[in-house]
């Protein structure tokens, strides 16, 4: 390999952690749903809605039974 790989490999990993850490959780994403449509921190109501939130975006994200996950391109 020569000098140019080796100083194109760091920059595209600093930029992969920086897109990757504006992505949130799945929590803080679910706490968002809760609070834009009314629902006050620590209600019951608002328990409720972020324990469903958190179980669908978890089943979004999650892989379909018997799929396997195909290797990465990076």
């Amino acid at each position: 390999m020569n000098l140019s790989k080796f100083r194109l490999l760091p920059l595209l990993m600093s930029l992969l952690i920086l897109s990757l850490a504006g992505c949130g959780t799945i929590e803080s994403a679910a706490q968002a749903d809760c609070t834009s449509i009314g629902w006050q921190i620590g209600s019951p109501g608002y328990n409720d809605c972020f324990k469903a939130r958190v179980r669908e975006r978890q089943l979004d994200y999650s892989l379909p039974p018997g799929d396997r996950p195909s290797p990465s391109l990076l």
